[in-house]
């Protein structure tokens, strides 16, 4: 794609964006299913409605822009959902793997944070308000949603149910 424009630009970053959410649907339900917490899994479902309006979204904002968001290939959602995959496919600890998982998950949410705010900021800029207001409430749940897992990590995650922390180290055994 040719960047010549900030419309160019605005658009290449409509369609990475959309990559990611639709690579992002197929992750969440392997993620929810991994998850030992209740509470994670929990998050991991409500999310993944959340990023499947997030996809219908993306694709309302390229049919009022009159273009294609399809076809591009989001490379850093593809290794953020790799790794993933890697602690979805590991053995351990329950609260461990949990943990893991939400490094995993909040990687992804900071990834799309920056997406979606640059995506709003050239909607801004190139005299889109109606799309700002769109990409601005987006930006707010993935904001949520990182703020959602930081909360699961500190309130369930490191404590066990008798308010002990997990071990952190085999030799505390």
């Amino acid at each position: 794609m040719s960047l010549q424009t900030l419309d160019d630009l605005f658009k290449d970053e409509l369609k990475d964006l959309y990559s990611a959410e639709t690579q992002l649907v197929k992750a969440l339900p392997k993620m929810a299913k991994k998850a030992s917490s209740a509470a994670l899994a929990q998050a991991f479902t409500d999310h993944l409605r959340q990023t499947q309006d997030h996809v219908a979204r993306l694709e309302k904002i390229a049919e009022q822009l009159e273009f294609r968001v399809t076809g591009k290939k989001c490379a850093v959602m593809e290794g953020l959902v790799k790794e993933g995959g890697q602690v979805i496919d590991d053995d351990g600890e329950p609260a461990v793997i949990d943990a893991a998982l939400i490094s995993a998950a909040q990687r992804v949410e900071h990834y799309e944070i920056a997406g979606y705010g640059n995506a709003r900021a050239l909607a801004d800029e190139l005299g889109k308000p109606e799309v700002s207001k769109i990409l601005q409430e987006t930006l707010d749940e993935e904001a949520q949603a990182d703020k959602n897992l930081t909360a699961i990590a500190q309130d369930e995650v490191f404590t066990t149910s008798n308010g002990n922390r997990p071990s952190h180290s085999s030799a505390a055994q």
